[in-house]
């Protein structure tokens, strides 16, 4: 099946395949707010959304990678949730969102069911959203496997907010990748100096070089404050990058929806 792809901003993509609309990450606050993420950090948002929310039209599922950060569900997402169907996310998240929200530990599954639809499946996978021995602070996060029956190439996942560590590493020993959305950015704050939070372009080239899906997209690189690597950066390191790494990698505009097929 085509799978349709429109990145709205961020980490915020709306995913359309064999009838099913999929969101990941709402948010839809406009810019300039200032968002406190606990311990001394905090951002700003720099740029809206490229499709307000009240264009959305109707969302069978959400993906979560995480509930607790701003920049991954702002106030304006967060409204949104009661109206945008089943919600799958982390464990806590879950226990915290409530209603129809379905959490997920690493490698957990579970499925999304319609009638003339196709069974999805949706396994999580995992993230360290930060350097080691931070997840008592910064929480727990989720990547995203997505397989329906039919699938010739492998899953499409979606990486979450994570840096490069043994546990993403797994993906490319238990998953077969088709499509990749890759959460980049090189998130860092003043208060904890070099210590990233997201994935930086290196880190990215070494992961599609270990996964090495048909295609990879970047996402979550521009449009805050804390995101420290946007395109320009990503482009420059990818020059440098082996050309079977290279030819993998797609850019897609904000804003537009594009067929991955």
């Amino acid at each position: 099946m085509t799978i349709r792809l429109t990145h709205i901003g961020g980490p915020t993509a709306l995913i359309e395949v064999g009838g099913w609309r999929l969101l990941t990450d709402p948010t839809f606050d406009a810019p300039g707010r200032r968002y406190d993420f606990g311990w001394g950090t905090s951002s700003h948002k720099l740029t809206g959304p490229a499709i307000a929310a009240d264009q959305l039209g109707p969302i069978d599922a959400v993906l979560l990678s995480h509930d607790h950060h701003g920049d991954n569900l702002d106030p304006a997402g967060r409204a949104l949730l009661p109206s945008l169907g089943v919600v799958v996310t982390t464990v806590p998240g879950a226990r915290r969102l409530g209603g129809s929200a379905r959490g997920l530990a690493p490698w957990g599954t579970t499925r999304l069911e319609a009638e003339g639809k196709p069974t999805l499946e949706i396994t999580a996978t995992p993230c360290r959203h930060g350097p080691p021995l931070s997840k008592p602070i910064v929480g727990e996060v989720v990547g995203f496997a997505v397989r329906w029956e039919g699938q010739q190439d492998g899953v499409l996942w979606i990486s979450g907010d994570t840096v490069l560590y043994d546990g993403v590493k797994e993906v490319a020993q238990r998953l077969r990748v088709d499509t990749a959305i890759l959460h980049l950015g090189g998130v860092r704050f003043p208060i904890t100096g070099p210590l990233r939070y997201t994935m930086t372009a290196a880190e990215a080239i070494e992961l599609i070089g270990l996964v090495r899906p048909r295609t990879a997209i970047p996402i979550h690189y521009e449009g805050w404050k804390h995101f420290r690597q946007g395109r320009d950066a990503i482009e420059q390191e990818l020059a440098g990058a082996p050309a079977d790494v290279r030819e993998r990698v797609r850019w897609v505009p904000i804003g537009e929806p594009v067929e991955l097929a």
